[in-house]
């Protein structure tokens, strides 16, 4: 199993584990427990977050290097006080503001793939990557992040995840926290690389006398209404790191995953093709009322290819979960890869029907923790609603001109470390639509 992981998350689970609700095993010194249901869920992350709030040892340090102490990671009086001011960063209220760059990219993008030979194939994933990280950079920093640096920051992040270690065996083994874990010199140098992005252009945006409005600039501007302090540098810093990873990468990847399905079912993408074609213009955010379908397709892929596909606690406390005591320092385990696709609570799982999530599709009649791509809880993801905008709305500029198919011999596997890919690379051919 030790093995299995070091390639990925994914490749462990058992056909049963996409039955049972509730599963217990001992790995090495370590017990896992595994919440499969809406119920066990529910109980873990809502009733009990307090006993399973803290992030898993693994996740923990692997991602310090390029997050610090950062929002994702952190917890206690530290994450309380950072959620305050981060969360009303990109809360939904805002997200008429944080809209019009998502179109302004998604159309410049469209332009770009109009200007390629349609018989050399692209790489989507990397093609999604430098997508959303101009789209978070506009927004964020308020600025365009220059094709040089966008590139180092997805390369980089590709680098990393494909570096960074997958298992803990320190803490399997039941030793402490405090001993260090050793990351490859790849994996340090990618995060050096990301972070000397991101510091330039903190640096630029907030050196600026009377520069425009970002997030950024409002992250730096809010207090911590308990303290009337403002972040420090070092953990302005690590949210906006925060902030950047969680929406370049997540909505990166959905993106990519959403043109592989559409690849493979013609009256789907078809159907978003003609709803896109329809608004006679890149989407905007007043259109989304006009994008039912596209919405879910978006839906039904984060279903069935989960941005990050298993969320990970470490009990704080001694506690109870279905009936069973639950140890200090147990791991608990919510999987959507596994949730998502269970036989009991959907039916065909492992089928591409985005009409499931429709006014009235089977989605709508499900328990409420049965889709959590964004996780649930307090510790749900702040930026769920943008990610969700994003991805309709520059699913449907594209698809309005292009319905990109699968290269010829390509092999889609899914592969996930930090977060779930479709592999290092998901070669497609720019199909263009008539009059597209």
């Amino acid at each position: 199993m030790l093995r299995l992981l070091r390639r990925s998350f994914l490749d462990i689970w058992p056909r049963a584990a996409f039955e049972r609700e509730f599963l217990h095993r001992r790995v090495l010194l370590r017990d896992v427990f595994i919440c499969n249901s809406p119920a066990t869920v529910q109980e873990a992350f809502l009733e009990h977050a307090a006993t399973y709030e803290r992030k898993s040892p693994q996740m923990r340090h692997a991602l310090k290097p390029l997050l610090g102490d950062g929002l994702f990671i952190s917890d206690g009086p530290l994450w309380k006080e950072r959620r305050r001011v981060v969360a009303p960063v990109t809360h939904v209220s805002r997200l008429a503001e944080l809209c019009p760059p998502i179109t302004e990219a998604a159309a410049e993008r469209a332009e770009a793939w109009a200007a390629r030979d349609p018989a050399q194939p692209i790489d989507m994933l990397a093609e999604m990557g430098h997508l959303t990280a101009e789209i978070i950079c506009r927004t964020i920093f308020g600025r365009q992040l220059g094709g040089q640096a966008a590139a180092s920051v997805v390369s980089a992040f590709a680098e990393y995840q494909r570096a960074v270690g997958q298992t803990d065996l320190i803490s399997l083994l039941g030793l402490p926290d405090w001993m260090p874990r050793w990351q490859p010199p790849r994996a340090r140098r990618a995060s050096r690389r990301i972070a000397a992005v991101l510091d330039g252009l903190i640096d630029s945006v907030l050196s600026a006398p009377s520069g425009e409005a970002s997030l950024i600039r409002s992250m730096a501007e809010g207090v911590n209404p308990t303290t009337g302090q403002r972040m420090d540098r070092e953990a302005f810093r690590n949210e906006a790191a925060v902030l950047f990873m969680a929406g370049h990468e997540t909505t990166a990847n959905t993106l990519a995953w959403a043109w592989y399905l559409l690849s493979q079912c013609p009256h789907a993408a078809a159907r978003v093709g003609r709803e896109a074609a329809a608004l006679g213009r890149p989407a905007t955010f007043a259109d989304l009322p006009r994008l039912p379908f596209t919405r879910a397709v978006v839906e039904e892929t984060l279903r069935l290819y989960p941005p990050v596909p298993l969320l990970a606690r470490e009990a704080v406390t001694e506690g109870e979960l279905a009936g069973r005591r639950v140890p200090k320092g147990s791991l608990v385990i919510v999987v959507p890869w596994l949730l998502h696709r269970h036989a009991k609570f959907w039916q065909e799982p492992d089928a591409f029907r985005p009409e499931r999530f429709l006014p009235g599709g089977e989605a709508a009649t499900k328990p409420r923790y049965v889709w959590i791509p964004f996780a649930i809880g307090p510790r749900v993801c702040t930026g769920a609603a943008f990610g969700l905008t994003e991805a309709v709305l520059c699913l449907a500029t594209l698809a309005a001109r292009f319905a990109p198919k699968l290269a010829p011999g390509a092999e889609v596997y899914p592969v996930c470390r930090l977060t779930l890919r479709p592999g290092d690379s998901l070669p497609m051919l720019l199909e263009r639509r008539p009059h597209g």
